[in-house]
């Protein structure tokens, strides 16, 4: 066994994600023989117990789309959360009695992208997620499509997985496709090869990433699958890229698809969902004490240091914090509706205080509940 893979063979908690092209036939429903195949490898991995294994599947749309009469997947929101809601139940009954045959009890776990940005939620979940596995079951997690927005959805199950694997303290994250890991250019042209590692992001420089599926049922594609690999990898979780066909030589630690190897240290701070999960609903811009003070020092933001306000949202989402050039510098939590800062600007928290009343002798976005943006 390589070096290279004692990530895998020494993982005692992995998430595993499963595209919708690998579960689904092209005009949508389940193939039961695919899912069955999934589930096989899966009970497997989990050795009797002695490996904890999470599943983030996609295919609730897919699943949902020919029970509908529906031929292809919907571009309209409305109809992409019927499908959900039809297909979300199939899918998950699918597992349950699948996995019925190894004596393993699954358990949905419906995510939001605000559910999970936010102190109290993300707590939730984890305990949720966590208790589950503690009891012997298998969670079967998948964004809530059924009620998601454009504004709260996570995009795509590959980013929702690398966050997951953040959130449940996973030890490996292996993300399952219909190609079996990423060339360095178009898989179906001659001379074309397979990176077999990635040590650094610079190492996928050079590669030459497309767009969703020929299967036409999933969002995603290779470079929603490399920019989560590149999440996860960044919070210390090593990742496998490779064909759901190949998924047990991926969880034995062959050498089989992409090896990312971890490049950050591992953490259990919440904000990394923060940065990956949420869609700002406004901004603050800071004046430039005030963004030194946030990005040098890393302080709360006060009142004091706050320039304008931009946008409609209210206490608890989540608000960009630029500079007086319009740069981010910076994303957070805000303690106060947009209607009220106006009122704030530039003033301190003891005379806010005075005259308003203790609440406002607050942070406007604390520094538990802030995270620094690349500039």
């Amino acid at each position: 066994m390589s070096g290279a893979r004692k990530g895998v063979t020494d993982a005692r908690r992995i998430v595993v994600k499963v595209g919708s092209s690998s579960l689904t036939t092209a005009s949508g429903g389940l193939d039961a023989d695919r899912v069955d195949a999934l589930v096989d490898v899966l009970a497997a991995a989990r050795d009797g117990g002695a490996r904890e294994v999470v599943l983030v599947s996609s295919g609730a749309i897919a699943a949902g789309l020919a029970p509908l009469g529906l031929t292809r997947r919907p571009r309209d929101l409305a109809r992409q959360q019927a499908a959900a809601s039809v297909g979300q139940g199939l899918l998950v009954a699918r597992y349950t009695a699948s996995f019925a045959r190894y004596g393993v009890r699954v358990g949905q776990v419906l995510l939001t992208g605000d559910d999970t940005s936010r102190r109290s939620h993300y707590r939730n979940a984890y305990r949720t997620l966590d208790q589950l596995l503690t009891m012997g079951a298998l969670p079967v997690v998948n964004e809530n499509d059924t009620v998601a927005t454009d504004e709260i959805r996570f995009g795509d199950n590959d980013r929702l997985a690398a966050l997951v694997a953040h959130l449940v303290r996973a030890d490996l994250l292996v993300l399952l496709s219909d190609v079996d890991g990423l060339y360095d250019g178009d898989p179906s042209l001659p001379g074309s090869a397979r990176v077999e590692e990635v040590r650094d992001p610079s190492d996928t420089a050079h590669v030459k990433i497309g767009s969703a599926g020929k299967a036409g049922v999933g969002t995603g594609g290779m470079v929603t699958k490399v920019e989560a690999a590149g999440i996860a990898a960044a919070a210390g979780i090593p990742v496998v890229l490779t064909s759901a066909v190949r998924a047990a030589d991926a969880l034995a630690g062959r050498a089989t698809g992409t090896y990312f190897h971890a490049t950050g240290r591992r953490s259990t701070d919440r904000l990394l969902w923060l940065q990956h999960a949420s869609t700002p609903r406004g901004a603050l811009v800071l004046d430039d004490g005030a963004v030194r003070a946030v990005v040098e020092r890393r302080t709360s933001l006060l009142p004091a240091g706050i320039a304008a306000v931009e946008g409609e949202f209210t206490a608890g989402d989540p608000v960009e914090l630029r500079d007086t050039a319009g740069r981010a510098v910076a994303r957070g939590l805000v303690n106060f509706d947009a209607k009220e800062i106006p009122l704030l600007l530039g003033r301190s928290t003891r005379d806010l205080a005075r005259e308003l009343g203790p609440a406002y002798e607050r942070e406007v976005v604390h520094a538990d509940d802030l995270v620094l943006l690349a500039r």
